[in-house]
């Protein structure tokens, strides 16, 4: 099995009917037999068309599972559910994000966007940070494609009081890596209460590579993927979640540039990461994440000194892998059984009052909250890679909120919660417009 990412030109859409429908059709045009896609994302959008990056896994008939529904299914939802305000914070991996696009650093602006809601559900390129995870008390941790499904109207998410957390590991050439590795899920056994009932260490691993694509964007490419999907199979009674260690293939001397950079070197692990754990997630329904182990004990003892406070957690982590274990520890369940949406402890796109990404920003999520009639707020302040101005997309009025940060994105959230259009706090406020409407001239 193997996991590219391509990049492909979709014609300007000129239709009136579903957006989605029109990615999904344009889409499978672009992919062979054998293939389905796993991750979708619009880099730059013109008059002239879309620019995509495209996420496909092949050679299908290695796959140990059932066949999984397409990343691009849609259910509308009917109503909203107005009972609790729950709000979805999204920091796509990989496009070099300001905030959120390095080491956890959208943490503190996760914890400000929960104070202004019941629930915010996040994944983990928000909250992991190497040894450090953040998460609200009221947060959720799903994987980004979960979160995806369920804003597309194909999942819906259980909470859980704990999961069993599997860890797959590389077969590492340097003890001290596996030994210390090892030693992190002690720990979190120990401190935190975690049930791990197992380590399955892979040998041989998988082979992943890191890489960046043409936009600037993280991406890479996973070969061998058939013999972790063989380890969650034979397994699958005996884990809730999986964790995954592995090593990705990274040029040496890209490691001291990236932590000497200031944060402005797109952080190269989380693109792959991001590949890998959408398709295990599509692939087997579970909860999953990703840490990277250290490749040599070389790369383990650079000096890289004193560096940019939003890499620093991976400056002084030697595994990155307690983030995740805390993570998946409570990561609610994924529902995909329609008959169960309507359970009291379920949430869907139903219960979903708002969704706040970075500005720019345009994928499934952004198409998904468009024709569910669910309000987007895109902040200014976490710039990135993307080139797409969303106002050119037919959000209807009061669906739509583009701030310049974190701030005034909780502002705009306590304004929906409240009935508050966010104008009628500012100064100064328009006249009550009248409109006089005569009847039409007879002929």
């Amino acid at each position: 099995m193997l996991l590219i990412q391509k990049e492909i030109e979709i014609p300007t859409y000129m239709g009136s009917d579903s957006l989605i429908d029109y990615f999904r059709e344009s889409v499978e045009k672009h992919l062979g037999k054998n293939e389905i896609p796993v991750r979708f994302a619009v880099i730059e959008s013109n008059s002239d068309g879309y620019r995509c990056e495209l996420g496909v896994l092949s050679d299908l008939a290695e796959i140990p599972a059932e066949t999984p529904s397409s990343i691009f299914d849609f259910n509308k939802r009917e109503v909203e559910n107005t009972n609790s305000f729950n709000a979805v914070m999204i920091v796509p991996t990989g496009i070099g994000c300001e905030i959120g696009g390095h080491a956890g650093d959208a943490g503190p602006a996760a914890r400000l966007l929960a104070g202004a809601c019941d629930t915010l559900i996040t994944h983990p390129n928000v909250v992991n940070a190497s040894d450090i995870n953040e998460l609200p008390e009221n947060g959720l941790y799903v994987e980004g494609s979960v979160i995806s499904q369920m804003l597309m109207g194909t999942a819906g998410l259980q909470k859980v009081h704990s999961n069993r957390v599997m860890l797959v590991i590389d077969k590492h050439n340097v003890k001290y890596i596996t030994d210390a590795t090892v030693n992190s899920v002690s720990a979190a056994r120990a401190a935190m209460g975690i049930d791990c009932p197992l380590v399955v260490e892979l040998d041989p691993s998988i082979s992943t590579q890191a890489g960046y694509s043409v936009a600037g964007c993280a991406t890479g490419r996973v070969e061998g993927l058939e013999r972790l999907c063989e380890v969650l199979k034979k397994y699958g009674r005996d884990y809730d979640a999986v964790a995954i260690a592995s090593v990705i293939d990274i040029p040496d001397e890209l490691h001291l540039s990236y932590f000497n950079s200031k944060g402005e070197i797109v952080n190269p692990w989380g693109g792959v990461e991001a590949m890998l754990t959408h398709t295990i997630t599509m692939l087997f329904g579970v909860p999953a994440a990703h840490a990277p182990m250290c490749e040599s004990m070389k790369i383990m003892n650079l000096n890289i000194g004193t560096v940019d406070p939003r890499i620093s957690a991976e400056a002084i982590s030697i595994c990155s892998l307690h983030c995740v274990l805390k993570g998946l520890h409570r990561s609610p369940r994924i529902i995909t059984d329609k008959m169960v949406f309507t359970h009291p402890g379920v949430l869907t796109a139903a219960d979903i009052s708002c969704v706040v990404m970075p500005d720019k920003c345009l994928g499934l999520p952004t198409l998904a909250a468009l024709e569910q009639g669910i309000p987007v707020i895109a902040v200014k302040e976490n710039k990135n890679n993307m080139k797409n101005n969303l106002k050119d997309m037919a959000f209807p009025d009061g669906k739509l909120f583009i701030v310049e940060n974190y701030l005034e994105a909780a502002g705009i959230m306590t304004c929906l919660r409240q009935g508050v259009v966010p104008a009628a706090v500012r100064r100064p406020l328009e006249y009550t417009k009248i409109q006089c409407e005569r009847p039409s001239s007879k002929t």
